[in-house]
């Protein structure tokens, strides 16, 4: 998000059904009253907003962050054929470990790493748009950020601008109001960081979550971006 938002000609919105999410479910997430709070809850006006609205400051380009388990099941999927897509996959190891250290507590589930939305999503658009969407794996993507941003922006008919690959520390307006609960590596970066080996241990008590998502993972990422 911090480098589409770097673009001149690009407009961001941060998790736009996050608020529908924690109202929906009731899941105590850290910040959850403060997120209902400041977003709006009808996810049919969300959508209406994404789709249909404005995109803010009149933008050639709107990149919308999503997250696959905010896609609940009781909303409808039709807007999916309206915008373009791209999947960010991640080793649901790795996912788990940061999830862990945000909810050390909780009572962890597959559809909490958002892996089996995320299969089932990528498997609904290509349906929608009869063919594959493009999907960018995080550990590849930081092995090579420019060549992954130009062959995204080439597939999107966009021009790469170098502006992607720096920006200016700090909070943004549009960052979410979870931000500080969140995002304290986004704030304080400048840039992506450099790619390096990651621990993939887990507890021995969620490697069920595990064995359920490694193969949805590595099936997307058979599909990834490559340069």
């Amino acid at each position: 998000m911090r480098s589409w938002e770097n673009r001149a000609d690009c407009a961001v919105v941060d998790e736009p059904l996050y608020a529908h999410y924690l109202k929906h479910t009731g899941l105590d997430h850290p910040g959850k009253d403060e997120v209902i709070a400041a977003g709006e809850t009808d996810w049919r006006r969300v959508i209406d907003a994404l789709v249909e609205g404005p995109v803010p400051g009149g933008r050639a380009v709107y990149y919308q962050k999503h997250m696959t388990h905010h896609l609940l099941p009781h909303i409808d999927d039709g807007w999916f054929a309206k915008v373009t897509h791209a999947f960010l996959v991640r080793d649901p190891r790795e996912v788990l470990i940061s999830y862990l250290k945000s909810r050390p507590d909780a009572e962890v589930t597959a559809d909490d790493l958002g892996v089996p939305q995320q299969q089932r999503i990528h498997a609904r658009v290509r349906t929608l748009i009869g063919a594959d969407p493009v999907v960018i794996d995080s550990g590849e993507f930081l092995k090579d950020p420019a060549g992954q941003l130009r062959a995204w922006c080439a597939a999107l008919g966009l021009e790469f601008s170098e502006r992607m690959l720096r920006w200016p520390a700090g909070p943004r307006d549009t960052d979410g109001v979870w931000s500080p609960y969140w995002y304290d590596a986004v704030l304080k970066s400048t840039g992506f960081e450099p790619w390096r080996e990651r621990d993939h241990r887990v507890p021995d008590q969620h490697r069920g979550i595990i064995d359920e998502c490694l193969p949805l993972y590595e099936a997307l990422f058979a599909k990834r971006l490559r340069t």
